[in-house]
């Protein structure tokens, strides 16, 4: 599952990883390219509650499959007829749905063949998984952009879809079936799982992580480009944006399996809001660093999506595990809707921020605009006693 989870998300950050070009190609504005960025979250949100939800009734393995077709057909329209705005919307929207049809429904059926401690650490590699698909994505799109054109990358991202399919179709078992007579749950009946007070914290925590988290994601490799503007013309970067966001986005796997290690041992909340509290800080100075060393910022930048990734398997596998198991689908459909509504946000308020502070080309834009990421981490502790409070 992990392995066709990274080829499902070949073209995750095509879109992203080639924003420069693009922008400059469509003559996008920064708001315009965050909107861009930000309906791929918008399909994936509206796409998340029904297919996940769908789980809970029929074999996961078939939403899957449905949900790669859906990512390649959109990987392959960018490439074939994607021209300007309009058009990178709705096929950017179709990738996000794939990812919303597969991404949790993967998880859900990973996590209902496991229970206990080794159902929370295979919950943890498969969220990882998620960091590595992303590098992979970065890079390798990245560098057939820079070799072939950008169509060349989406065709790419249209390639690993299909293999994610059939590997699922040829690997994986089928999942449980209902008992003979027993009623099937309502498709979109999320009231029990917001009846449950054990999950309600880690769907809030979720939608907090991804906010800051596909905020930076989205604008990462233009700040880099940003950054290398700004260096001395004795010291150019040795390698390119694209690669340096990868390279960054390769500590995300690290990171999150250690995180929820620390979580089993420490307690999950102590842990969840720790790194918090201390990503959202990193963020709102983020900005300012662009003018230092390339090396330095790359260094600061490295440090802050560790944090942020720190909390992101104790997130989920609180979630699976507070979760009853007749209620997984509806469970991971809520989480993930929720969490990936707020994804749709951050990159297009950080498009306008940086617009309002002044452009792409401004020092004090992107520091403000790295805040507006940064804003849940700063109040994560006063979250934290009212959590508190009321347990």
């Amino acid at each position: 599952m992990c392995g066709a989870e990274m080829f499902s998300m070949t073209g995750f950050a095509a879109y992203t990883t080639l924003l420069p070009v693009l922008q400059r190609e469509w003559a996008l504005s920064n708001s315009e390219a965050g909107l861009v960025s930000g309906i791929y979250y918008a399909g994936y949100v509206m796409a998340t509650p029904v297919l996940t939800s769908l789980t809970d009734r029929v074999d996961s393995r078939r939403v899957y499959l449905a949900a790669c077709l859906i990512s390649c057909v959109g990987a392959a329209g960018f490439t074939l007829f994607a021209g300007g705005l309009a058009s990178a919307l709705f096929f950017q929207f179709l990738i996000g749905a794939g990812l919303g049809g597969s991404y949790m429904p993967g998880l859900k059926m990973l996590a209902e063949r496991l229970e206990g401690p080794v159902q929370s650490r295979a919950v943890a590699f498969y969220t990882a998984s998620f960091g590595v698909a992303s590098s992979l994505s970065i890079f390798v799109c990245g560098l057939i952009g820079a070799a072939y054109g950008w169509q060349a990358a989406f065709a790419y991202g249209a390639l690993g879809p299909v293999l994610a399919a059939l590997m699922v179709t040829l690997i994986m078992p089928r999942g449980r079936t209902r008992a003979k007579g027993q009623p099937a749950p309502a498709l979109l009946d999320f009231r029990p799982v917001l009846r449950n007070r054990r999950t309600l914290p880690f769907i809030a925590g979720y939608a907090a992580h991804n906010y800051e988290l596909f905020g930076q994601r989205s604008w990462m490799v233009a700040f880099l480009v940003f950054s290398a503007s700004l260096q001395p013309a004795d010291a150019p970067m040795l390698i390119s944006a694209a690669t340096l966001a990868a390279a960054i986005n390769m500590l995300g796997p690290v990171m999150s399996i250690s995180g929820n290690e620390l979580a089993i041992r420490f307690g999950r909340t102590r842990v969840i809001f720790t790194f918090m509290t201390a990503s959202g800080l990193f963020a709102c100075v983020l900005g300012y660093t662009a003018a230092l060393p390339w090396m330095v910022v790359f260094l600061i930048m490295c440090v802050h999506y560790g944090l942020m990734l720190g909390d992101s398997a104790a997130l989920t596998s609180g979630a699976v595990a507070s979760a009853h198991p007749d209620e997984r689908g509806a469970t991971m459909a809520a989480y993930s809707f929720l969490g990936f509504s707020s994804a749709f946000f951050a990159p297009l308020v950080f498009g306008m921020v940086l617009d309002v502070g002044g452009g792409n080309r401004s020092l004090l834009a992107w520091g403000l605009a790295f805040g507006s990421i940064g804003i849940f981490g700063v109040v994560a502790p006063a979250a934290r006693l009212i959590y508190a409070q009321r347990r």
